[in-house]
């Protein structure tokens, strides 16, 4: 089978190289994809946003199976597109992306069906929400109704960062239509954690924890990127919790997405708050998370084209899911400036060395190919993944390698996975 990846990031990377470890894999082409798809598949020259050439693509090369990868293109409808041109593809559909493509729609469900979140109010009008504000005490969390490429949500230590923020959503639109409302939420108190479930509108299948790093800097400082690095498993989930995530959330809310005529297939991510009390919902995703992936998919033992189809014939009950008992780290290499202005172009030296160390994957996200070099291209330009038969293990091995790679500028947290360590020591 010919499978088409859209996107070009690190999380798309680790895609096309779990595909083209199944046996019913015939070749795996990129659209558009980096320096790093090109060494397991073929990068095409096609825009995530461009259907019609996307869907003319699949026709001409007989493609049996499109992995949708980034958000945007499922929250606008490339699923539904593609379907209806007689094209197998894996992911929801544009009702059911809605649950992240509105941050207002998913709290509405969320309330509807009693789902454990936070409280919120909505608002499409700064001055009724500073208002509101006046009644609540900080911490708030302040969150654009759309997509902001996991950019558009303050964590407002005091009343005065959620007005400057809210100005910035809503009169200034930093993230332009996407901040033309926002969410306001109390801010959950506990340690978050990511967890992801195949579906096929039905039935669930678990994947294995892990938690990212949202913000720029070590201790959680700065302003909040996609993503700085993740390891998986997250031992604040315990069989216990996990059940009760299982229970609680994840389960109730493909049922709750089914009764809303919003059937739900595909790769369902909770962004969980874990407190004393139990889970709750920080956010929903309709995708696989980066990097979340680059931890989570290394430990699939399992065939993930057989999960795929399941997902999309509504057979996932049948599918066997198994899972590696390997801890995973990943650390997000990113340009000077990130996840501000920040230039392009860079030389990567030192990938070479890292390719001979057989626990390391580098998976590449913003990089391109340049005369025979490896440049930067992004934000997020690698995700240095290594193994280990602990998650302290896998850590060490991961910042070793990242000693190898270097690049004008970069920079990288030096504490990822302290959390996890914390917690065990």
């Amino acid at each position: 089978m010919k499978i088409l990846v859209i996107g070009n990031g690190g999380r798309e990377h680790a895609v096309a190289r779990k595909l083209m470890q199944s046996p019913l894999a015939e070749k795996v082409f990129i659209a558009p994809g980096n320096a790093g798809t090109a060494l397991v598949g073929e990068n095409v020259d096609i825009k995530v946003d461009e259907f019609e050439k996307i869907a003319e693509f699949a026709k001409k090369e007989e493609i049996g199976l499109v992995f949708v990868g980034p958000e945007n293109p499922l929250v606008e409808g490339i699923v539904d597109f593609l379907q209806e041109k007689g094209i197998n593809a894996f992911g929801p559909s544009k009702k059911a992306a809605a649950i992240e493509g509105s941050k207002l729609f998913t709290r509405d469900l969320l309330k509807k069906y009693g789902i454990p979140s936070a409280e919120y109010a909505a608002f499409d009008n700064a001055e009724k929400a500073k208002q509101y504000l006046q009644e609540k005490e900080a911490p708030v969390v302040v969150k654009a109704d759309g997509l902001a490429a996991g950019k558009g949500v303050v964590v407002a230590e005091t009343i005065e960062e959620a007005e400057k923020a809210i100005d910035e959503m809503m009169t200034d639109k930093r993230f332009g239509e996407a901040g033309s409302k926002i969410v306001l939420e109390e801010k959950l108190l506990g340690e978050e954690a990511s967890y992801l479930v195949f579906t096929d509108g039905k039935n669930i299948k678990p994947m294995v924890s892990s938690q990212d790093h949202k913000r720029i800097f070590d201790n959680d400082k700065g302003p909040n990127t996609g993503g700085m690095g993740a390891y998986s498993p997250a031992p604040i989930v315990t069989k216990e919790m996990e059940q009760r995530i299982l229970k609680e959330i994840m389960q109730p809310t493909v049922d709750a997405m089914a009764k809303e005529g919003r059937e739900f297939k595909g790769i369902l991510y909770a962004g969980l708050m874990i407190s004393k009390t139990g889970p709750k919902i920080v956010e929903f995703n309709c995708r696989f998370g980066d990097p979340e992936t680059q931890v989570i998919l290394p430990r699939l033992d399992s065939d993930l084209i057989s999960i795929m189809q399941a997902c999309i014939e509504g057979n996932l009950a049948e599918q066997e899911v198994k899972w590696s008992q390997k801890a995973y780290c990943c650390i997000i290499m990113a340009s000077g400036g990130y996840p501000g202005k920040y230039e392009k172009g860079k030389e990567i030296t030192g990938l070479e060395k890292d390719s001979k160390i057989t626990e390391t994957i580098v998976f590449h996200a913003g990089t391109k190919a340049d005369n025979g070099k490896v440049v930067t291209n992004g934000g997020r330009v690698l995700g240095i993944t290594a193994s280990g038969n602990t998650i302290k293990e896998s850590i060490d091995n991961a910042y070793k390698a990242v000693e190898k790679i270097s690049f004008e500028g970069m920079q990288f947290r030096k504490d990822i996975g302290q959390k996890a360590l914390n917690r065990k020591g």
